[in-house]
């Protein structure tokens, strides 16, 4: 025995690749077996010279060691196919993969969208921390008007004229800065405001604005347009009817309520008993808003639209407190799951 020898070992023990696990096996036996080829090096070291026997020893050694991390690398691979499959049942049901699903408020932010997609409403987002210039004074909203007051907006401290957009209308004018009309826009988003949380009320909660800017644009427009939405995502019966009302940025203004989907108009705690639920304000689009946003008012004209998402999602799926759309509990988001 010399160190040639046991070189060659160590060679074809690297260069070893087993293809199953007998071949790991009878890789084992050679090497490390009771008559394996390490028993017969150890024996031959005892007949080998003094001066070499250290040498050889390290060398013999080595050749133990190589061999029990290449077993023990190999033991993950090369299964016999029938060990593989052995326990498996083919009768059994296949494993279930649990799949999420959309959140209630996005399903039906997503419908409302579509519809208004379908008639030639473009989508256009914006930021949620906005200027004081785009949530009210380029919307026609004075220093001393109620929505400026601390009750109602998220001002950030650092800045008192940054704060967390109260509406998505500030989208509406970035668009008509930048944008020559015709315009058709909806604005989907979040939206914050310091409110009391009820089952009724929350600070945050989710709308959809649209606008319509071009030349003979009328009140008949908006109503046409708002009644088509209405049928399209309550069905052909939900009856409507317009309030007037005020808004700083349009004139004139107006609130549509439509009948009450969960008691079909008899009275119910959601429509406060009086059968018909307010879904949005609307109005034709101030002048001063158009020439804020360098648009000639004498030759366009537009109509505004803002409505929530909550409001509609209850009457969609009769839940009766809005404070469930923000509490993630798992019983009640599997509900959707094949929404």
């Amino acid at each position: 025995m010399d160190s040639v020898e046991i070189e060659a070992l160590l060679t074809e023990i690297s260069s070893f690749q087993a293809s199953s696990a007998a071949e790991v096996e009878e890789f084992r036996v050679r090497f490390l077996g009771k008559k394996g080829v390490l028993r017969e090096l150890f024996a031959k070291l005892k007949e080998a010279d003094a001066s070499s026997k250290r040498e050889l020893g390290l060398l013999i050694n080595k050749v133990k060691e190589s061999a029990e991390q290449k077993i023990t690398a190999l033991s993950n691979y090369g299964a016999d196919e029938d060990s593989l499959f052995e326990d498996l049942d083919p009768t059994l049901p296949g494993s279930t993969h649990h799949l999420g699903t959309r959140h209630p408020i996005s399903i039906v932010k997503n419908r409302m969208c579509e519809i208004f997609e379908r008639i030639g409403f473009k989508i256009s987002e914006g930021p949620e921390i906005e200027t004081d210039w785009y949530n009210f004074s380029a919307l026609n909203i004075p220093e001393d008007h109620p929505a400026r007051d601390m009750q109602d907006t998220f001002f950030l401290q650092t800045d008192p004229d940054i704060l967390l957009r109260t509406h998505t209308s500030p989208q509406q004018i970035r668009v008509m800065e930048s944008t020559e009309p015709p315009i058709r826009i909806i604005c989907p988003g979040r939206v914050y405001r310091n409110e009391t949380i009820s089952a009724r009320a929350h600070c945050i909660f989710h709308q959809i604005e649209g606008l319509y800017i071009d030349e003979n644009v009328s009140f008949a427009d908006l109503k046409h347009t708002l009644f088509h939405f209405t049928k399209e995502m309550f069905g052909e019966e939900t009856k409507t009817r317009f309030r007037p009302s005020y808004f700083p940025f349009t004139e004139p203004s107006a609130e549509m309520d439509i009948s009450c989907l969960i008691c079909k108009g008899k009275g119910c705690s959601v429509c406060k008993n009086s059968g018909w639920v307010e879904i949005l304000g609307c109005g034709m689009v101030d002048p001063t808003v158009l020439e804020n946003c360098k648009i000639d008012s004498k030759k366009y004209a537009g109509f505004a639209f803002g409505l929530g998402v909550e409001r509609p999602a209850m009457l969609t799926y009769r839940i009766n407190d809005i404070r469930l759309f923000f509490e993630n509990d798992i019983r009640f988001l599997k509900q959707f799951q094949s929404a």
